[in-house]
């Protein structure tokens, strides 16, 4: 691509959203591996989970501490929470890198040994680069301050909201990876030279738990589209710029829904099929 920056728009998005076929399983529409929530932050795995759900994936494994596995079962029942086959991981949402005890860490690293394709969010990113598997990282202006600091990249809170793009970019360069920098306008760049931008719809996304609801619809993505990303990683940035539009659109309509007032991340979560849908018959 040349040097200036993609808005994604609902024509492209739509690109990216596949409906069942009569032969389709759950397997083969994709299986979400989640490592997320913790006993101080539980509602990030029930979030997380709750989008993968209804961004139209295959099964959804969860992998968490017990009494935050009960808070996802009592929300969403459908989901598995024995080990199996997992064709794209979600780690990091609702961890405080700070706290994770030897079996949280266990199973983020078990999660990126897996080799299969992973969005990395919140308290795993300071994980990206021990592993070789296709990767995004979704971190917000503060996030990638501090994951860049600790990279011995100097810089600060205040430079990367005042140029979000030329940090982007500064880290999918430095880090190897997909970059999805959350904001009023989110920016999604790759080594490779995808750049692409999605301006919020509404500014009610400014609120606690709508991270994780993207972290759940991008995941969903990935694992969708997890046969095509063996051999075509860079389809990773795409993936996010969609996941980023659905998210947006499907707060558009959750605010409307409630004429132009304040929404929850549980109500973003609730529009996403109706998202999904409007881009399926696009």
């Amino acid at each position: 691509m040349d040097s200036s920056w993609q808005e994604w728009t609902a024509a492209d998005a739509a690109e990216w959203i596949v409906a069942p076929a009569a032969d389709d399983d759950k397997y083969s529409r994709g299986v979400l591996g989640v490592v997320a929530g913790s006993p101080e932050y539980p509602g990030a795995a029930v979030l997380a989970v709750e989008a993968a759900h209804r961004a139209g994936l295959g099964m959804v494994r969860y992998t968490g501490p017990r009494a935050v596995r009960t808070a996802v079962l009592a929300r969403r029942p459908e989901t598995v929470t024995s080990p199996g086959r997992v064709q794209a991981w979600l780690v990091g949402s609702g961890i405080d890198p700070g706290r994770r005890s030897f079996m949280v860490l266990g199973d983020l690293q078990g999660a990126l040994a897996s080799r299969q394709p992973v969005v990395l969010d919140a308290g795993a990113l300071d994980l990206v680069g021990t592993h070789t598997a296709p990767t995004v990282i979704t971190p917000h202006v503060r996030e990638l301050a501090a994951l860049l600091a600790s990279r011995e990249i100097e810089t600060s809170v205040a430079q990367v909201r005042e140029a979000p793009a030329e940090w982007a970019l500064r880290a999918a360069g430095e880090l190897g990876v997909a970059v999805l920098l959350k904001g009023a306008v989110t920016h999604i760049c790759d080594p490779d030279g995808d750049r692409y931008t999605v301006t919020a719809r509404t500014h009610w996304l400014a609120s606690a738990g709508t991270g994780d609801v993207l972290g759940g619809i991008l995941g969903a993505l990935v694992a969708t589209h997890h046969q095509r990303l063996t051999t075509d990683a860079e389809a990773l940035s795409a993936l996010a710029a969609t996941a980023a539009w659905v998210h947006g659109e499907a707060a558009r309509r959750a605010t409307e829904a409630v004429d132009g007032g304040p929404v929850t991340a549980l109500d973003i979560a609730s529009a996403v099929p109706r998202v999904i849908g409007a881009l399926l018959a696009y």
